[in-house]
């Protein structure tokens, strides 16, 4: 076996709603990072699991992979040994630009011009969500660019991935104080690095679990509060979040489905929050809310461990 070998890859057919219960799961207790990709556009049964593990898959993975996805039953799971070059080449193979209101995102593999007006960000797929090529990312970015005429002071982006949210509100509201916080602190240096590839200055960088951090609480209220995470942690942190927002806050939420928006929406007007615009792309949702014209407090200690009680069923 090649010594240069860093990783596997495992992968499984598997249906829409399949791949709707993984992404929807708070925790699966695998050791590995699960994807689902839609194979065919608009067919119910035709996704795909893919599963990247730092060590060769036992068979006791393999049987918890083939539990995920029972319509791949008597389909053998495509094992595949992977290398340092082939994550290079998977994360920007076919990453063409994408293009939001005034952005434009792009990797190394595909520089472009900065359009008139604009803002261009290089952001290269690597150890942290958001490079813009996923819908939830670049429907943030398009809700952001509609939001450019609202006077914005103080700005925070919950679970920042990469930073590339971050850097689109410093750029609208360039006098603005803004704030990117994620709970893996790897997610923070990758943001930290591509602040300086972009010549983005002036973010504060805070590792915190959600917004339960004296950072955070320090810095609030904010009038303008991103989160693209997944609809389960957006749920269960509603209340924390709408109590950092300032009365009248704009609030733009991600990374759920469109199946998820419903109890998300609840979640979050049970704190007094309105819904004012909601941004369907294919699967996914991405919503806009306006804080309540009073600033909120929860109605009982919020503490990370007991979240769940805040949770609906997903």
């Amino acid at each position: 076996m090649s010594a240069d070998i860093d990783s596997w890859r495992v992968t499984l057919p598997c249906t829409r709603a399949e791949a709707e219960a993984i992404d929807a799961a708070d925790d699966l207790a695998i050791d590995a990072v699960l994807m689902t990709t839609e194979e065919v556009e608009d067919d119910r049964e035709r996704w795909r699991l893919d599963a990247y593990c730092e060590h060769e898959p036992d068979a006791a993975m393999l049987a918890a992979l083939v539990a995920l996805v029972p319509s791949a039953s008597g389909t053998p799971p495509a094992v595949v040994p992977l290398t340092s070059q082939d994550w290079v080449t998977m994360s920007q193979a076919g990453l063409e630009p994408i293009r939001e209101g005034r952005f434009v995102v792009h990797t190394s593999a595909h520089p472009v011009e900065t359009p008139p007006g604009g803002r261009a960000f290089l952001i290269d797929a690597g150890q942290a969500f958001g490079t813009g090529h996923h819908a939830t990312t670049s429907g943030c970015l398009a809700m952001l660019d509609g939001l450019a005429a609202r006077p914005i002071v103080n700005a925070i982006d919950l679970g920042t991935g990469t930073g590339l949210l971050a850097f689109a509100a410093a750029h609208l509201w360039p006098a603005a104080a803004v704030t990117a916080t994620d709970i893996d602190p790897a997610a923070i240096e990758v943001t930290r690095e591509n602040m300086a590839l972009n010549q983005v200055d002036g973010i504060t960088l805070v590792v915190a679990d959600g917004a339960l951090s004296d950072a955070i609480g320090a810095n609030a209220p904010y009038d303008l509060v991103i989160a693209n995470i997944l609809a389960g942690p957006l749920i269960s942190m509603a209340p924390e979040v709408a109590a950092i927002a300032a009365p009248g806050a704009a609030i733009v939420l991600a990374g759920l489905l469109e199946t998820q928006r419903q109890q998300v929406e609840r979640a979050f007007t049970d704190c007094g929050c309105t819904v004012v615009a909601v941004d369907r792309r294919g699967d996914w949702s991405i919503l806009r809310l306006t804080a309540g014209r009073e600033r909120h407090i929860p109605s009982r200690p919020i503490d990370p461990k007991g979240r769940d009680g805040w949770a609906l069923d997903l």
